[in-house]
């Protein structure tokens, strides 16, 4: 079946185009608004041929492999005219409406839902600014140790691949609340000059003016550039988004253009300044210190048991649609520690998938389970490079006891890479496409990690899976 016929097939088992509000991807799954999640037959969308699996969540999620997605997306918006995004502005309660049948979540999984759309759309860029980094960051240590001529030519090397990552990271506020605001429907640019404004330097020369400045420890002030992060950037947005219809409600048509931005802005930048900014900074600063003690131990033990329970625990927190509260704790990171540690111990979980599917094979072909011998040899690659999602909808999660193997030897990898202290640069695919995403000094540990991780997946697998399971899936 190509995937001009899949997609026919979809949309059929999705209750035809007129049920669908809007459509986006990500690597693997093709994520579908519906108006009415009522006339979808989900166990026939599932018997698709091509479709890996399907998760019921505030979009529904068809997984249809790596850059089948974005084909199927393609198709969906030329043949179809499915739009990628839902309209923001006045008109966003509407779109809310319209999709409101397809939520069965509660309100604290949809917030989460929401901030992981906030920064999807940024992975590709955070990607290549970690990758640029990482690589400037490795030039400059092999010239510190000599190993690398000091030369013109690696000098500008180093720069223009640290302009490269800087251009990004710099300025991730101001991209966080670009986004912010097509999802809570404020204006884009205002979205964008909240963020900016809490990088400018004339946030400490109001902070010193209203003592609210520590010129020992400038870290410790009230208000500095830069304090609340992103956290700060997305409350402010959505307040913005209210202040923003509350003004334009008042305000004649004929000056709306005008008046409505002025004092919108200039009331979210007062409540920025003296309120959001501070208070996220406090729970900026516990989140932190949280996650040093989590992730950052220098006691062994410590590190160990955090590593493994994290890693052995992140494929269901996943399948419960949690996983997107951890986006703004990975920026925190990034922010504040200059590198990501818990992202390379989280990667690990995918890697105990990969084991288990071995063992799962290797006893498959004992039992001359010859259909899922086939699974697994066509997910067993896009798993190693961090694809997940076949493996997990195709093999483990239908057997049910290797979805918890796996995790549960995952949790060797993910201790291992806790010990080690391992850190990114950013946070993108895990598997082995994440290596380049890994500091210079991390990459080998993060490589033994999956190694680990792998070994763990399929001993555990093992022992615990008996043939006549496997032998069962048909």
């Amino acid at each position: 079946m190509n995937n001009q016929e899949l997609v026919k097939k979809i949309v059929q088992k999705l209750g035809g185009k007129e049920n669908i509000a809007a459509a986006t991807n990500c690597m693997t799954r093709l994520r579908v608004d519906l108006k009415d999640d009522s006339v979808v037959d989900v166990k026939e969308l599932k018997s698709v041929e091509g479709v890996m699996g399907v998760v019921e969540d505030e979009t529904l999620q068809i997984v249809v492999g790596p850059g089948k997605a974005k084909k199927c997306l393609d198709i969906l918006k030329r043949d179809y005219k499915i739009s990628s995004n839902l309209e923001v502005g006045e008109d966003w309660e509407k779109n809310k409406a319209a999709i409101k049948g397809g939520q069965k979540q509660s309100k604290f999984k949809r917030a989460l839902k929401t901030i992981g759309k906030i920064f999807i759309p940024l992975i590709p860029a955070i990607i290549a600014a970690g990758i640029f980094n990482g690589f400037a960051g490795l030039i400059t240590n092999l010239q510190n140790t000599g190993s690398l001529a000091t030369t013109d030519f690696w000098n500008f090397i180093q720069l223009l691949l640290s302009l490269l990552g800087g251009s990004f990271l710099g300025y991730l506020a101001i991209f966080t609340g670009i986004n912010a605001a097509k999802q809570f429907g404020a204006t884009e640019g205002l979205g964008g000059m909240v963020g900016a404004l809490t990088v400018m330097g004339q946030i400490t020369n109001i902070s010193q003016i209203f003592g609210m400045y520590d010129t020992e420890v400038p870290l410790n002030s009230i208000l500095t550039t830069g304090k609340g992060g992103i956290i700060g950037v997305i409350i402010g947005v959505y307040i913005l988004s209210l202040i923003e219809k509350k003004v334009r409600k008042m305000i004649p048509d004929v000056l709306d253009l005008i008046v409505t931005p002025v004092v919108s802005m200039l009331i979210i930048a007062l409540a920025m300044i003296f309120i959001i900014m501070p208070l996220s900074g406090v729970i900026s600063d516990w989140l932190v210190g949280g996650l040093t003690l989590l992730v950052a131990s220098q006691n062994p033990f410590v590190s160990v048991i955090s590593g493994y329970v994290l890693a052995a625990v992140f494929l269901p927190m996943v399948l419960l649609g949690l996983h997107h509260g951890l986006i703004p704790l990975y920026a925190i990171q990034l922010e504040n520690m200059g590198g990501v540690s818990l992202f390379p111990v989280l990667a690990m979980a995918g890697a105990g998938q990969v084991g288990a599917a071995i063992a799962i094979y290797l006893k498959a072909k004992k039992t001359d389970n010859k259909k899922l011998k086939q699974i697994i040899s066509g997910a067993l690659p896009a798993g190693i490079l961090g694809i997940g999602e076949p493996l997990i909808y195709g093999v483990t999660l239908p057997l049910g006891k290797p979805f918890i193997t796996a995790g549960l030897g995952a949790g060797f990898g993910g201790a291992f890479v806790m010990l080690q202290n391992v850190m990114a640069g950013a946070w993108g695919p895990s598997g082995i496409t994440a290596i380049p995403l890994m500091k210079p000094g991390s990459m080998f540990s993060y490589f033994m990690g999956l190694v680990i991780a792998y070994i763990g997946g399929f001993v555990v697998t093992h022992f615990f899976i008996n043939d006549e399971e496997v032998a069962q899936l048909k």
